[in-house]
This record gives structure tokens, C-alpha cells and sequence, in this order.
């Protein structure tokens, strides 16, 4: 089944408006040759950069529910690629069965002179209806490789290989999917409910220069959670861990992530570095990025709110 809601892959120009998202499922599927039957249903038709947690939660249980039906032996979500990354990890948490549920999208309107979505969706659908890629969890396709959701991020504007990170776990030959890795999962989380549209988690960067001021303003404007997107291995400049220590102190969960790409946050300096910061009550992001971290810190927040464990979970999800 072809779960369309939007983004690129569905975008047509609309002279100096722009390009709008227009096309539905069936549309982008009848471009597809016929190898699988393919069923398709629209969830959405927007961009994902106009996406909110609610929006998110929808496209989950849209996807969950394709899932269960027994006439369905895989899923392929057609998604924007601004924030694909976050859709497809919130799907990753809480994905159940084993039958896999696959992200593609384009980096070229429909109407474009060469359009990138025909192929990238039929390579979504091949990976879809692979054998091999079931228990895989949710799968981002896009121009030939497979990979994994989780730690997957867009890692540039306009290549048509726009996604990096994650785990490899199959490659395109033609029709072929060349399965080179089976990732280890978490298990899974229930799907959320209304608590988790209305989740206050902020993403917070540190740089030379940067005060902990927005830190407490996030705090004071009513976040549970504000993800500390820190330099390096996880470190922030003066103050940071005094305003933590504050935050964590009134029930507010700090996670402590990097705005560096890729590798794990690991706490060792101190003066108000990394050490500093966790000895003050932030949680560590690990290996997830900020904007993942921010969907589990959401997703949790949603399913139980009690501080008293919210760390512990985290970590274990993290």
C-alpha cells in the first residue's frame, strides 16, 4: 500500500507561487510498471516543512493501520524530505509488525523536466515487497540505497542522494534488493494519543557566545523538554549548566545532544562542559540527532509524563 501525504514527489509549479504539493497516491503510482499490486490512500497533501506533531501522529496511525491488514505485505510512505527524518523515526518507535514500512519522496517536482520521484518510488515499492527486509523496522529509500530511520538525517539541500547516516541495510540493482544488513531494534512503543500533538519539547544550539537565556525562556514558556544541541561531544558555554541544573530541578527534562552530524555524546569535560551538564540532570542523546531526539522526548512525554522516569526510558530508547 502507497500512503501518500505530500512533499515533493507530489509538488507541481505554480508559476511565481511556487511549487505546491497537488498529486495524490494514485497518481504518483501510475507511473509504476505493474510488478506488485499496489492499493494506494492520501493521508496528506503538503510539504513536510508545514508539518506539526499531530500531523505526524496521523501519518503513524495511518501507517500502523495499513500494517494490520492482511492483504498488505508492506507499506511505502511518499513524504517530503525536509523532515522525512522525523516522520519516519516516530514511525521506527512505535512500528510493531514485522512487515516493512518504507520512506521515499523526490528531489525534483513532479512537473519537472526530470523528475526523480517515478524511480524513487518504484525502488520503495521493490523494498517493500522484499522478503529480506522483513523485522527491518521503518526504511528510508531513496535513489538506490536502503537505510535505516533511525539516525538517519537530510545532509544536503539538492543532491539527489540527499540522506546520509543511519544503517545500510539494502541497495537497488534494477529490480533487485541486495540486503547487506539486518539492524538491531528496540522494542516497540504504543502508537500516542492526543497528548503527543500538544508535546512542548525545543531544540536549543550552543555556540561560541551563546547565552543560556532562551534555555530558561523555553522553559518558562511552558516546554517539558528542551533538547541541548550541544558542540562536540556534548558540551555548552558558560552558564549552560547552572540554567540546567534550574530546569531539571523545576521538572524540566534537559537532553543533551550535539549539533555536530554524526557520533555519540560523551560526556568529559568539565567547567561547564559535558560533565557539568549531565552532573546538572541532562540526559544524553547518545547517538540520536537533535531533531530525533526531540520526536522520542515527545513520543515519551505523551505516553507518560512522570519525571521521575523519563530519564531512564530515554536512555533506553536512545
Amino acid at each position: 500500500m502507497v500512503l501518500g501525504t505530500g512533499g515533493t514527489i507530489a509538488s507541481r509549479g505554480q508559476g511565481p507561487e511556487g511549487a505546491v504539493a497537488a498529486d495524490g497516491a494514485a497518481s504518483l503510482a501510475a507511473s509504476l510498471s505493474g510488478r506488485h499490486t499496489v492499493t494506494t490512500r492520501d493521508i496528506l497533501t503538503t510539504g513536510s516543512y508545514r508539518l506539526d506533531l499531530g500531523n505526524l501522529r496521523t501519518i503513524a496511525e495511518a501507517a500502523s493501520a495499513a500494517v494490520a491488514q492482511e492483504d498488505v505485505d508492506g507499506v511505502v510512505v511518499t513524504h517530503g524530505t525536509d523532515t522525512m527524518e522525523e516522520t519516519a523515526f516516530l514511525l521506527d518507535l512505535v512500528h510493531a509488525g514485522s512487515k516493512p514500512v518504507v520512506f521515499t519522496g523526490a528531489q525534483q517536482p513532479a512537473d519537472s523536466a526530470t523528475p526523480d520521484g517515478p524511480q524513487n518510488l518504484a525502488e520503495a515499492v521493490e523494498a517493500a515487497a522484499e522478503k529480506q527486509l522483513h523485522g527491518t523496522g521503518v526504511l528510508i529509500s531513496f535513489a538506490g540505497t536502503v537505510r535505516t530511520a533511525r539516525g538517519a538525517r537530510k545532509a544536503h539541500t539538492t543532491a539527489a542522494s540527499p540522506f546520509a547516516g543511519g544503517t545500510e541495510v539494502a541497495h537497488l540493482a534494477g529490480n533487485d534488493v541486495v540486503v547487506a544488513a539486518r539492524p538491531d531494534r528496540c522494542p516497540p512503543l504504543p502508537l500516542p494519543g492526543a497528548a503527543f500533538d500538544a508535546a512542548r519539547v525545543e531544540i536549543i544550539t550552543a555556540y561560541p557566545g551563546a547565552t543560556p537565556n532562551l534555555l530558561r525562556h523555553a522553559a518558562a514558556d511552558g516546554a517539558q523538554a528542551v533538547v541541548l544541541a550541544g558542540t562536540g561531544i556534548g558540551n555548552a558555554g558558560p552558564g549552560f549548566a547552572e540554567a540546567v541544573a534550574d530546569l531539571t530541578g523545576a521538572g524540566v527534562h534537559v537532553i543533551l545532544a550535539s549539533r555536530t552530524p554524526w557520533g555519540p555524546v560523551i560526556p568529559t569535560y568539565g567547567n561547564g562542559g559535558g560533565k557539568d551538564l549531565v552532573r546538572a540532570g541532562a540526559v544524553t542523546a547518545r547517538t540520536l540527532n537533535p531533531f530525533q531526539s526531540r520526536i522520542l522526548a515527545a513520543l515519551l512525554l505523551a505516553l507518560d509524563p512522570s519525571p521521575e522516569t523519563f530519564p531512564e526510558r530515554f536512555s533506553a530508547y536512545a
